[in-house]
């Protein structure tokens, strides 16, 4: 089983060149059987060489010892085994070191090079060591007794570990490879869901901020109105008993239409998902699901619920007159114009269009309660054009007499609904001391 990332990084903890301990026990293992081993074949090289046996033993023991440092040298533990291969020591050191050569990331002409002379050492040492024993008569075989043997050894104390080395590192820089890509993948995975996280608390923020604009545009006018007629119907509940009673019928209506808009809008919000029916006393616990899921279901939703408000019959330009005329009932003196030939745009626009013209009135309710106002409409080539703008109101303090709170919320919610579609939004007080809100609204939307 292999490790990956911080796990694989954290193996590697091993002292001075070693990755891992165990890499260093093993090593040092070799290095003793080595060093024995040398040792050992120390004492007949050291009487055929006419040298003290302390001396030679000696000198396979460190020789041998080299082995310990295979890892990080792996190119002079090769060499000090074909350098000792003469006095027929080192067996164990060249096979390891050959197998050590081939498997790390030394260029592959420097590994053929070494195993060739490797070989080629061990051929030479193993045939006049085959040939000094024909002569002696310690052999009694045919002439192709010496080149069979001399081949023969060679390759198999040359081929095997280099073959087997070149397969390991093969091996080892495929893992390493596959290691590095799913380090990478996670990596990767990780941005996307954290991507996603975002892009689900945007989706989110986006749905909540749709949904209270569109909550404040429905309630605010309607309620704004019947707040207006409430304060008339207290006003003159005594002293004109008919007008008080066309007073409370029509805060009924407005009341009527303001519960008919909130229900449309509710009819929305469940559009797509049947779950907000069912929920309710008694309903099924809700489980946990996956963040990535909660992202895509807030999109979905998000996304179902704006083709909804599309598709649904939601206000539009033809609706202006019936609004202008809810004013001017509650008391307003608003005057609505209309330059340009009127044509049918896409119910997103119309319905924005609308939303502006409205809250505009809602706020002249609010704050220029008396005031005049005129409402302007303009169809262009490219774009329609609005403007309401007020006067001063005609008795300072009248605004306060209905005591209609404020949120603060209107004209930014109507600004990023146009500047939502690629529209212009200006808005602010004029000289004369009223109040002016205007917009512009690509025809596409």
């Amino acid at each position: 089983m292999t490790t990956t990332g911080e796990d694989h990084t954290a193996a590697l903890a091993g002292p001075w060149w070693w990755a891992r301990w165990r890499s260093a026990v093993l090593d040092g293992g070799l290095a003793l059987v080595s060093s024995v081993e040398c040792a050992t074949e120390g004492f007949p090289f050291a009487e055929a060489a006419g040298v003290p046996v302390p001396v030679g033993m000696l000198f396979g023991a460190v020789a041998g010892a080299m082995l310990l440092f295979r890892r990080r040298w792996p190119i002079a533990v090769v060499l000090v085994s074909i350098a000792i291969t003469p006095a027929q020591m080192g067996f164990l050191m060249g096979l390891v070191g050959l197998y050590t050569l081939a498997a790390s990331e030394l260029p592959r002409r420097i590994i053929g090079a070494l195993a060739g002379m490797s070989m080629v050492g061990m051929l030479i040492v193993t045939y006049v060591r085959a040939h000094q024993g024909m002569v002696r008569g310690d052999v009694a075989l045919g002439d192709w007794f010496v080149p069979f043997v001399s081949i023969t050894t060679s390759l198999g104390m040359t081929a095997p570990p280099v073959l087997l080395g070149l397969y390991v590192g093969a091996r080892r820089r495929l893992m390493e490879s596959l290691r590095e890509r799913a380090d990478s993948l996670e990596r990767e995975l990780q941005l996307l869901a954290e991507r996603a996280e975002e892009r689900a608390e945007w989706a989110r923020n986006e749905e909540r901020t749709r949904i209270a604009r569109e909550m404040h545009d429905v309630v605010a006018h309607r309620v704004s109105l019947m707040v207006v007629h409430a304060a008339a119907l207290q006003a003159v509940a005594r002293k004109d008993p008919e007008k008080a009673v066309k007073n409370a019928s029509l805060v009924g209506d407005m009341g009527r239409q303001a519960l008919t808009e909130l229900r449309e809008m509710l009819g929305v919000l469940r559009t797509g998902d049947g779950s907000a029916r069912g929920a309710g006393y008694g309903s099924a616990p809700v489980q946990a699901v996956p963040l990535a899921a909660v992202g895509a279901a807030a999109a979905a939703a998000a996304a179902a619920s704006r083709t909804a408000e599309e598709e649904s019959d939601g206000p539009c330009l033809d609706d202006l007159d019936e609004l202008v005329g809810q004013s001017a009932a509650a008391g307003m003196v608003v005057d609505l114009s209309v330059e340009g030939e009127t044509r049918v745009y896409a119910a997103m626009v119309e319905q924005t269009a609308y939303r502006v013209v409205q809250e505009a009135l809602t706020n002249v309710h609010k704050h220029a309660a008396g005031a005049k106002t005129r409402v302007r409409l303009a169809h262009r080539g490219a774009e329609i054009a609005m403007q309401v703008e007020n006067g001063p109101p005609p008795e300072p303090g009248a605004a306060s007499d209905a005591r209609l709170p404020s949120g603060g919320n209107g004209l930014l919610g109507m600004k990023e609904r146009v500047v939502g579609l690629g529209g212009v939004f200006v808005s602010g007080p004029t000289d004369a001391g009223g109040f002016r809100v205007s917009a512009v609204i690509p025809a596409g939307g």
